[in-house]
């Protein structure tokens, strides 16, 4: 991997930490927050991608269509259980949690449905990655007011959507070379469509949104898609095998915001978890 591309990758790291913090700051209702980011960020990226259509990097087929479409969809999902859980449990456990599990997920899709085999390095790391969930967890039953147990499991389910978009985007991008910003600007075009209508059932409450949540929103709609343009470019010229460790570089940052930001405590241990969890991403990628 050369060093512009090891710069792509940690640049998209760093944003990719900080709209999750921004979006631990939301206030009102979960749905329209997604929905808001989402137009937000349409607004931004769909005119980009459709100056370089017209300039003829990316041409509209079915394959633009159905790679946008399914994307949009695993992204909806991602972003709606993202967020209900930060809703519900601290931030250092869900994300920890989500960026370690996305990976070892990845690995085992790939096993069960490309048929790709697994070598010990491999299962050492997922090993690793379990461990070190483990480690930034601590006690799963301490606190009865504030357990950590709840977390686990959203960011677990955060993982599963975040192994699939990263397996499709990755196909999409590599065997069907779909330029990423037209794809990328063509998935929140069609996520915008599908969460509008949902969103208009609940206009009443959509000024209280903005006007609570306009920060975030901005901020989320801005890194967002930053983040993963980076990462959908880096990943046209070296293998998702080493693009998703390394974006993963992103737990460590969010250890420390947590702890800086939201005052989580237990900095040592969920830091130490954080760099164990990543040592077992980077196994996976061997």
């Amino acid at each position: 991997m050369s060093p512009a591309t090891v710069g792509l990758v940690l640049t998209a790291a760093t944003a990719h930490a900080l709209w999750n913090i921004a979006s631990k700051y939301k206030r009102e209702d979960t749905y329209l927050f997604v929905w808001a980011y989402t137009c937000a960020s349409a607004l931004l990226g769909v005119p980009i991608g459709v100056a370089l259509m017209l300039n003829g990097e990316q041409v509209l087929d079915w394959r633009l269509l159905v790679g946008c479409a399914v994307s949009a969809t695993l992204h909806i999902v991602y972003s709606l259980i993202l967020q209900a859980g930060y809703a519900r449990a601290e931030l250092g456990v869900v994300y920890s949690v989500a960026r370690g599990t996305g990976p070892m997920l990845t690995m085992l899709f790939a096993v069960l449905l490309l048929g790709e085999r697994l070598t010990a390095v491999a299962i050492f790391g997922a090993l690793l990655i379990v461990a070190g969930i483990l480690v930034v967890v601590g006690n799963l039953f301490r606190h009865p007011s504030n357990p950590p147990l709840p977390g686990v499991l959203w960011g677990a389910a955060t993982g599963a959507t975040i192994a699939s978009y990263t397996l499709w985007d990755s196909y999409s991008v590599t065997s069907w070379h779909l330029a990423p910003l037209n794809y990328y600007a063509g998935t929140l075009l069609l996520q915008t469509l599908i969460l509008t209508p949902l969103a208009l059932l609940r206009r009443q409450r959509i000024p209280a949104v903005l006007r609570a949540d306009a920060g975030p929103i901005l901020i989320v709609a801005i890194l967002s898609p930053l983040a993963y343009i980076l990462v959908l470019t880096a990943m046209q010229s070296a293998p998702v095998a080493l693009v998703a460790p390394l974006r993963e570089s992103s737990i460590v940052i969010g250890s420390f915001l947590a702890y800086w930001l939201f005052h989580e405590g237990h900095l040592a241990r969920r830091v130490t978890g954080a760099v164990i969890v990543l040592i077992g991403i980077v196994a996976i990628s061997l």
